[in-house]
């Protein structure tokens, strides 16, 4: 069975206003999006300011990671990236 690409990307630099249904709203311009999800701080149950869309297409995350990063939504300049898989970080070591 081939490996799907990566579909998760990684948004940061999101303004702490933004909603999950914002965040939705964003990306779903570029495809289908099967989940969009903010981070929080379990304390204060604040958005941290940065959160993950997940695509069912590969296509769908590379046009909206091309089209997202760098545009400014809110007042704040966007960081997207491809989200990492926890398989990419192993055989890495730190010192």
């Amino acid at each position: 069975m081939a490996s799907r690409l990566p579909t998760q990307l990684f948004v940061s630099r999101l303004s702490f206003y933004t909603t999950n249904e914002e965040l939705k709203r964003l990306f779903s311009p570029f495809g289908v999006v099967k989940k969009a999800r903010l981070v929080y701080d379990p304390i204060t149950r604040r958005p941290k300011g940065f959160g993950f869309v997940t695509y069912d297409s590969e296509v769908d995350a590379q046009r909206a990671l091309k089209s997202m990063n760098g545009r400014i939504v809110n007042g704040k300049l966007l960081f997207v990236e491809l989200a990492k898989t926890e398989t990419q970080g192993e055989g890495s070591s730190c010192g």
